[in-house]
């Protein structure tokens, strides 16, 4: 015979009831304050090299790919309490709309498991964080899409990369905010699995597939007042670099029009057992704007020291003024200037409707093996518009091309590429 339950009656129910509503009171924070998005991405992408080599040569000369992609997004509230807990989970899944094997290797697709030059039929990913969150601190570990200075993660294709780890972020001053970060592995953008984190091997400037057991980064932010702000981060790639970041941002209203600057530098040396090899690489990159109405013209200069080109994270995007569609100007010894016209069409009364153009020019490049200054340029334009009422409200279309080209195409190959990106945001909570 299993004993009587002695909490059915008097004080005991009495405390059944407690229970019950402190669970219900700490779970309405947690339930009311979810939200739940979801991003539908269609993307067609087409670079088309100009520089002659055939299939056998350089991996062909087309890229040409169709995919659809959904990102939902949900981050629930916090229970009730001095101590509040919850829980983010980023769920992502693709498929191939058209690819074929002579064009494939878009980054918009995986490849299938048999057959490297064939694109998956569809891939997906899923991330969940635990949080907790005590007056404004808050700590997550699990998955995350970190947008800091040095660590932005890519979102260049169909479905963004996914880094997994734990951070803090704090704001108990006013004006101040902290944020630390031990990340270990991410998902890159064209995957479904979790990797170890390493440094990124663009145009071999670094060994591919240098991997590290972990990243951390550290760093404040803090806003001087309503015009200026600065911002300073270290982060170091387990033996393989360390990295510091100090940004300035400030606006400047004017009687006619008004003034931006974006000022940026970063310092990167090897550390530990240097498996990427030694890294001595300093950059400075500076934008000032002017913008009047809805015509905004901009001016970037950026300059490369030291021996090596930057280092930074795979599945990530380097934090620089002339980081762009195609290409980062960020090799050794580099120097680069951008000029930028954007214009905002709601000024001639069409909402929704934004242009950008952008001329990008860098040399005295150093070339690994070649005695040669290298150079290179590229030229942008994008028309975007977002519809802004009626059946498709808030449905937006981006057209985007890009030429580049370079006079050392032994690491860097010439190329057209046109992308079209529509997208449609919702919320289902």
């Amino acid at each position: 015979m299993f004993p009587p339950y002695p909490f059915v009656h008097g004080r005991h129910l009495a405390g059944l009831v407690a229970l019950f509503a402190g669970f219900s009171a700490q779970a309405a924070g947690f339930l009311e304050d979810t939200s739940a998005k979801v991003e539908a991405r269609n993307v067609y992408f087409n670079r088309d090299f100009r520089d002659g080599h055939t299939s056998s040569q350089q991996g062909g000369s087309k890229r040409e790919e169709w995919a659809q992609g959904f990102i939902l997004n949900v981050q629930s509230g916090y229970t009730e309490g001095p101590v509040g807990f919850g829980v983010d989970a980023l769920g992502m899944f693709g498929f191939k709309l058209d690819s074929s094997p002579a064009d494939s290797n878009s980054g918009l697709l995986p490849s299938s498991g048999h057959n490297p030059r064939h694109s998956a039929d569809q891939y997906a990913k899923l991330g969940v964080a635990g949080k907790v969150r005590y007056s404004n601190t808050v700590l997550k570990y699990g998955a995350m899409m970190p947008d800091v200075p040095l660590l932005k993660y890519n979102d260049g294709r169909l479905l963004p990369t996914m880094f997994h780890g734990t951070q803090l972020t704090s704001e108990e001053f006013k004006d101040l905010k902290f944020m630390a970060a031990r990340l270990d592995r991410y998902t890159a953008r064209d995957s479904t699995d979790a990797q170890e984190i390493r440094v990124h091997c663009k145009n071999k400037r670094y060994a591919c597939d240098t991997k590290a057991d972990h990243f951390d980064m550290a760093g404040v932010d803090y806003r001087f007042n309503e015009r200026l702000s600065g911002q300073y981060q270290v982060a170091t790639l387990d033996d393989i670099y360390r990295q510091h970041f100090l940004g300035v941002l400030a606006n400047q209203p004017l009687s006619v029009g008004s003034l931006s600057a974006d000022l940026r530098l970063i310092k990167s040396d090897d550390i530990g057992a240097a498996k990427a090899g030694s890294i001595d690489h300093r950059a400075f990159s500076g934008m000032l704007g002017y913008g009047l109405g809805g015509h905004k013209f901009s001016a970037g200069w950026q300059r490369m020291y030291g021996e090596n080109a930057m280092p930074y994270l795979d599945g990530s995007n380097p934090y620089l003024v002339n980081y762009s569609q195609v290409n980062d100007f960020a090799a050794a010894q580099e120097r680069s200037w951008q000029l930028r016209y954007d214009y905002d069409f709601k000024a001639l009364g069409v909402p929704g409707l934004t242009f950008l153009t952008r001329y990008i020019n860098g040399d005295t490049i150093k070339v690994p093996g070649s005695q040669a200054e290298g150079k290179e340029w590229e030229r942008d334009t994008e028309f975007k518009y977002q519809v802004q009422s009626g059946t498709f409200k808030d449905v937006s279309v981006r057209l985007r091309n890009a030429t580049y080209r370079s006079n050392y195409e032994k690491f860097a190959r010439d190329m057209d590429e046109t992308r079209v990106i529509v997208s449609y945001n919702f919320s289902l909570l």
